[in-house]
């Protein structure tokens, strides 16, 4: 049975006016990054118990944060985070490329696993082309650019595959099935890092794969590479549908598709580089070709920004999302590294924040990264704990990949017991799972003062475990003190993110005696 006892964690010390205007669904997520060990582990060379404690830490922290997922780079330079069957283990972990950690465990499940006892979701955050960080990193003998050294090429003192070889992009995709097949992951992702950034003066070393592969095609090097990156995102599209259809795959761009001054199409910014032209990334054909279930473009530039404005981008990316859904990914990590003014202001990320909440289009937001919102610069994560993030909300379900329900739960029993300065309310239940293709993975509570509209607002989600009951504590105190009838209802939630209707509906009401159960 689940056990939750949330006295501090439900409608306490109350504010209706602050609290419900927080919208139900709303996806909440940091990314947590591994490469040069930037957020876990925070070093190399720590043991198993320090890489554990810390993963826990950052978990636990978040979720007090109000996030109801991370994102986890566990494939940062063609190798792994995780017991692959094709790379060899990370540096970030053992401090040397393809020695397993010690003890051993696969980092990679016992992330999942604590990731989904708190109710949360797990995406896993693989960098698609790069291979080595710099010409000194030490590679694995069973490293694949030893095995095809063919398919990279430098660039930038890094490391690269060549986008352009079907083979390459064939053992990409492989790395993910082997993902797919063998982990309880909920999403694929995938950032901005698809074709390099721009060198002046330098281009990336493809004439040789183009002339081979776009002969006869009567197409330049640049629609040749974008239809490079195009069919990758297919091939792990249709991957996904075939070994995991629940699974999402998201992918999140730099800020800017393209820029109006050469395209009508585009936003009316001035970056430098650009998704289309720069990155070969075409994110709007994917969208609307519904290859990726979510985007999530990275708009680090602040309000007011004269090249590339915050606002301009929130709504040119709303207005772009055809139809799937669209998480902004916000830079904390500015107001850390060499801070502007604009980022010393503290309140830029909660006026993003309420900015994106206006747009019915924009459904969440990710944080870069967990190690920066942790730091609390300009009290942002005091901002989220405690009033924008304060209440749990949904992850919002995809109904392109599933709209079945799940059925109601059952509340079973309500007992009103003393404690020393007000009554304890205890609660038990349970879910039904019987003969249901999609487990159940949250149960959610609701406390409102009518019956109508009564699922509106999350009270506490609650971890559905193997057993499906649950059984959770409140102190009567935490019901709003103006209300007289407190009406409680708990939901269900399956893998997908869809609710069930409430459960049968129990009413308390306030005597001079105390909170009673009236049925």
């Amino acid at each position: 049975m689940m056990r939750f006892f949330c006295c501090a964690l439900i409608l306490f010390f109350l504010d209706l006016s602050s609290v419900y205007c927080q919208p139900k669904y709303e996806f909440r997520a940091v990314w947590i990054a591994s490469v040069a060990n930037i957020d876990w582990p925070s070093r190399k060379g720590l043991n198993t118990e320090q890489q554990k404690q810390e993963f826990i830490n950052i978990l636990n922290e978040q979720q007090k944060n109000g996030m109801n997922a991370v994102i986890v780079q566990i494939r940062p330079a063609a190798d792994a985070l995780y017991a692959s069957q094709y790379e060899p283990w990370s540096e970030y972990l053992t401090g040397r490329q393809g020695v397993a950690p010690s003890p051993y465990y696969d980092p990679l499940q016992f992330m999942i696993e604590e990731t989904h006892k708190r109710g949360m979701e797990f995406h896993a955050w693989l960098n698609p082309y790069r291979a080595a960080m710099s010409p000194s990193t030490f590679i694995a003998p069973n490293h694949i650019t030893r095995q095809h050294p063919e398919w990279f090429v430098w660039y930038g003192g890094r490391r690269y595959f060549n986008p352009g070889i079907p083979e390459a992009m064939k053992y990409v995709t492989n790395v993910v099935i082997d993902i797919l097949k063998r982990y309880d992951i909920d999403g694929i992702h995938m950032d901005d890092y698809f074709y390099p950034y721009k060198i002046s003066g330098k281009d990336f070393p493809d004439t040789q794969a183009y002339l081979k592969y776009a002969r006869g095609k009567g197409i330049s090097k640049a629609d040749w590479r974008r239809s490079n990156c195009d069919s990758i995102v297919k091939m792990i599209h249709d991957a996904v549908l075939m070994y995991k259809p629940f699974v999402k795959f998201g992918i999140s761009p730099f800020g800017v598709w393209r820029n109006s001054s050469v395209d009508p199409r585009g936003s009316d910014t001035k970056a430098g580089q650009t998704c289309y032209d720069d990155l070969y990334a075409d994110v709007l054909l994917w969208l609307k070709k519904g290859w990726i279930d979510y985007v999530a473009p990275q708009l680090y530039w602040e309000i007011g920004h004269r090249l590339c404005d915050y606002e301009t981008l929130l709504n040119w990316w709303s207005e772009n999302s055809y139809g799937k859904q669209l998480y902004i990914g916000h830079g904390v990590y500015r107001a850390i590294e060499r801070p502007t003014a604009a980022w010393r202001n503290p309140n830029e990320l909660p006026d993003e924040i309420k900015m994106l909440r206006d747009d019915a289009n924009v459904n969440g937001s990710i944080f870069y990264s967990s190690k920066f919102l942790m730091y609390n610069p300009n009290g942002w994560e005091d901002s989220l704990r405690f009033n924008y993030y304060r209440m749990p909300a949904l992850i919002p379900p995809m109904d392109w990949i599933d709209t079945t329900a799940p059925q109601h739960p059952h509340l079973l029993k309500i007992d009103l017991g003393q404690s020393i300065r007000n009554q304890r309310l205890t609660i038990s239940g349970d879910g039904i799972n019987k003969g249901e293709t999609e487990p159940i993975k949250n149960f959610v509570v609701y406390l409102s003062k009518t019956i109508a509209g009564i699922t509106n607002h999350p009270a506490i989600i609650i971890p559905a475990d193997a057993s499906l009951k649950f059984e959770f504590v409140i102190q009567t105190t935490a019901i709003p003190k103006e209300w007289d009838n407190c009406y409680m209802a708990v939901t269900s939630v399956d893998r997908e993110n869809n609710e069930s209707p409430p459960s049968n509906i129990i009413l308390l009401e306030k005597t001079s005696d105390g909170w009673q159960v009236k049925n």
